[in-house]
């Protein structure tokens, strides 16, 4: 597929889509910093300029001083960027809640009301999202529910007061890589690791807290670091519900189970465990029990997808 594709040629087009669809609206594009909702802020930049606010939602489920990141730098690139912190909102929405599905449906809806209440400040009605085709394709096979898929499930944006654009919607990661390198984004971008849209709430199995996400952010962080510049497609940590005996300083401790996974793959539709040197993993577990609170042991997970998906929930 990728061969016969035309990054260049996909630029062109889509950047002429983007100045039909906004005409003379205002617009937002919902920015994670990942290399999709990135390459699709720079498209309708160079499509609509100045009229376009990269909008990015800090939810409380991202990495540590991400937030500040990549508002700064999209604002780099020389887009209108509007900060937004609503971690209390979500944590709200998310409160009591443990099957994964109904997680992820609970994120999407809060989501989306937050962007409505954006939009309507800024008088903008067109809403620009990074949408790619395995979002969609994992979503309407009903493997789990991807919070930016909308119109492909039946779901009518009318009611949020804006109508929604999705360029990408018909590339896999790969193709979208070769339109970052294209448009000329810094390898750092072209080249991300995979990060989830809902963050690391569906890297907490179960309910999600404050409490637990500030566990899993760093355990999470500490298997970044140990695994940078090791080419995997993904590589994090998971809080698994399930708590173990342990000993430390002489003393026993009752804690959590972390999961480390790592994994190989093109276009997250299927991936394959990385077979990680024994050195590496205990390093990580060391880390991670010494520097998590209430953290007891870690285990990797060695489950390809299928069976397992990539992330837990």
């Amino acid at each position: 597929m990728s061969e016969l594709f035309d990054p260049a040629e996909f630029i062109s087009e889509a950047t002429q889509l983007l100045k039909q669809r906004a005409g003379s609206r205002g617009a937002i594009v919902a920015c994670s910093g990942g290399v999709d909702s990135t390459v699709c802020a720079e498209l309708v930049r160079r499509a609509i300029g100045g009229r376009v606010v990269a909008v990015f939602i800090d939810d409380g489920m991202r990495r540590e001083g991400e937030p500040e990141r990549v508002a700064h730098a999209l604002g780099s690139m020389g887009l209108k960027v509007t900060l937004v912190q609503a971690s209390e909102r979500f944590f709200d929405a998310l409160k009591g809640i443990g099957d994964a599905e109904l997680k992820r449906k609970a994120f999407r809806e809060t989501f989306y009301s937050t962007l409505a209440d954006v939009a309507r400040g800024l008088g903008a009605d067109l809403l620009i999202q990074g949408t790619i085709a395995a979002d969609v394709v994992e979503t309407v096979a009903g493997v789990k529910t991807q919070h930016n898929v909308l119109g492909q499930i039946g779901l009518d944006t009318a009611r949020y007061g804006f109508s929604v654009t999705e360029p990408l919607v018909e590339l896999y990661k790969p193709q979208v890589r070769q339109v970052a390198r294209e448009l000329g984004l810094e390898d750092k971008v072209s080249g991300a690791m995979p990060f989830p849209g809902p963050g690391l709430m569906i890297r907490v199995v179960g309910e999600v807290t404050p409490e637990r996400i500030s566990a899993v952010r760093t355990a999470n962080k500490i298997v970044e670091e140990e695994m940078k510049g090791s080419g995997a497609f993904q590589a994090f940590a998971a809080l698994i519900p399930v708590r173990a005996t342990g000993t430390k300083e002489g003393r026993r401790t009752y804690g959590n189970i972390v999961s480390i996974r790592v994994v190989e793959s093109e276009d997250a539709l299927s991936a394959t465990a990385s077979d990680i040197p024994m050195e590496a993993l205990r390093r990580i577990a060391e880390r991670i029990v010494n520097e998590v609170d209430d953290v007891s042991r870690c285990v990797y997970d060695v489950t390809d997808k299928p069976p397992a998906t990539i992330e837990y929930e």
